[in-house]
């Protein structure tokens, strides 16, 4: 495999405590009622991931996540989905998506790359301000009000 040359991500195995820290801030976490993520005998509380392939990267920092996933999406998507960003740092959220985007390249080839953004969710009154800066384009809006955003691979980003 390629080694990725940046300053800011390493890989990080699913079930880390300080994945499931941050991942919990997140708004796409989601919160049992049995409140299962936080009994301490639950053997699967740091768990975020689901099914399939998947790569998780935290900032050396333990300050920013990120979660790519591939999987078969009900939603008739293709490529592999950010199923998660959340960043605490003082990095710019661009710059942090753009090397997390040559890791997924690196394990993906030629993949297209995608994410929902819930834009009632965040403060943002643009949302998915940042991978639209990190040269993501708007592709459309689930049944459910999602915004999509992909990002191809192209000649000038690999």
């Amino acid at each position: 495999m390629e080694r990725i040359v940046d300053c800011h991500w390493l890989p990080i195995k699913d079930g880390d405590p300080r994945v499931a820290a941050i991942y919990r801030r997140h708004y796409s976490c989601y919160q049992y009622k049995d409140n299962r993520r936080s009994q301490h005998g639950y053997r699967n509380r740091f768990l975020i991931m689901g099914p399939g392939q998947k790569m998780l990267l935290m900032t050396v920092g333990c300050d920013a996540l990120f979660g790519w996933r591939k999987f078969i999406d009900d939603s008739g998507q293709q490529g592999v989905n950010c199923a998660f960003f959340r960043n605490e740092s003082d990095i710019l959220s661009s710059e942090l998506i753009l090397e997390a985007e040559q890791h997924a390249w690196a394990r993906w080839p030629g993949a297209r790359l995608y994410t929902y953004v819930k834009a009632a969710a965040i403060r943002s009154t643009n949302p998915g301000y940042c991978y639209q800066k990190a040269g993501w384009n708007l592709c459309g809006t689930t049944k459910s009000g999602l915004v999509i955003l992909e990002k191809l691979v192209t000649t000038s980003n690999t």
